[in-house]
């Protein structure tokens, strides 16, 4: 049986920003060169799984200035959900599986699906 945790509001509104940002963050990045700065292409096939990557034209200022934005509000929102007040409410396992709750709070359940 789940228990039910009553977390407080701005907990939960920074867990849910905290997976927002982590979403916005690897999308850039997918969507960014693989390399920060500008890099030749290279092929490696002598490995026992070829690798490759086409020339980089690096990262602009922006790209890389919205990175470390991202990157930067990531830790804020870490470091205020994993030492949130209420943490120090629960002890033990019961901790781990309220920690587990928290970052499946904003998702649909079965019956919403």
């Amino acid at each position: 049986m789940a228990t039910p945790y009553d977390f407080p509001s701005d907990l939960l509104a920074g867990q849910e920003e905290l997976h927002q940002v982590r979403a916005e963050l690897s999308a850039l990045l997918k969507r960014l060169p693989w390399s920060v700065v500008p890099l030749d292409g290279f092929s490696d096939d002598n490995s026992w799984r070829k690798v490759e990557r086409p020339a980089s034209p690096g990262w602009t200022q922006d790209e890389q200035a919205e990175v470390e934005k991202l990157r930067q509000r990531e830790r804020e929102l870490a470091v205020f959900v994993s030492g949130h007040r209420f943490w120090s409410e629960i002890t033990g396992a019961e901790r781990v599986d309220a920690r587990t709750k928290l970052k499946h709070a904003h998702a649909p359940s079965a019956d919403e699906r």
